[in-house]
């Protein structure tokens, strides 16, 4: 399953060929098995999100109708976004155990859509670096060669998408935090126009250049 698209894997959902659990569960072994080497990822709930995925796979049944558009897809998210049911910390000793009271827009946007929350990924501290070595949770290996680095500020992000930790996952962009590390690790990032993506609950680093993406 890890090696499909969004799209493919959405479609398998619809038709019922694959469960959001079974799916949830295959990243959720993914993580275990190689985010010890990688360090892209510094928070999960199993538990939560297996959770989240029973909901979706019950309701595809029961009301299909109600669900949103990318139900049943995992996400990982950046930790420079407030997320109510997760820590937020920015990579920084400074936010240690900070639970923000509200989700960022995209985070909640996701949530509408009914997407998984996976957990959240390494990052330079408060986006502030350009090979995810300056993170107080230590430096993120890059997965093509675990002696090199993954490129920053979101090199947790991107270390986990070329892993396959995720089939989506969130990053920000202030001077390439999203592309230059999707490059160093032979992936595509996105930074969206300015605006185009609401910056409401992506802790700041220079909010008039900061932007959001996949």
């Amino acid at each position: 399953m890890h090696t499909l698209s969004i799209k493919q894997l959405l479609q398998q959902l619809q038709q019922q060929q694959i469960s959001s659990v079974e799916l949830t569960q295959t990243y959720l072994d993914r993580i275990a098995k190689y985010n010890t080497q990688l360090n892209a990822v510094v928070w999960h709930d199993a538990e939560h999100s297996l959770k989240q995925a029973k909901r979706i796979d019950e309701l595809r049944i029961k009301s299909p109708d109600s669900l949103g558009k990318l139900a049943g897809i995992p996400l990982l998210n950046k930790d420079i976004f407030c997320t109510q049911d997760e820590p937020t910390t920015c990579a920084s000793a400074s936010l240690k155990d900070y639970h923000s009271p509200f989700d960022a827009t995209i985070v909640h946007n996701c949530k509408q859509a009914d997407m998984v929350m996976l957990g959240k990924c390494n990052m330079d501290e408060f986006a502030m670096g350009g090979s995810n070595e300056n993170s107080v949770y230590g430096a993120v290996a890059n997965p093509w060669d675990i002696t090199r680095v993954p490129g920053g500020s979101s090199g947790g992000s991107s270390s986990a998408a070329a892993a396959r930790l995720a089939p989506g996952v969130t990053g920000t962009d202030t001077g390439g935090s999203i592309r230059q590390p999707a490059a160093f690790c032979g992936i595509t990032g996105i930074k969206p126009s300015y605006g185009v993506i609401s910056r409401f609950g992506m802790i700041a680093f220079a909010s008039s250049l900061d932007q959001a993406g996949p």
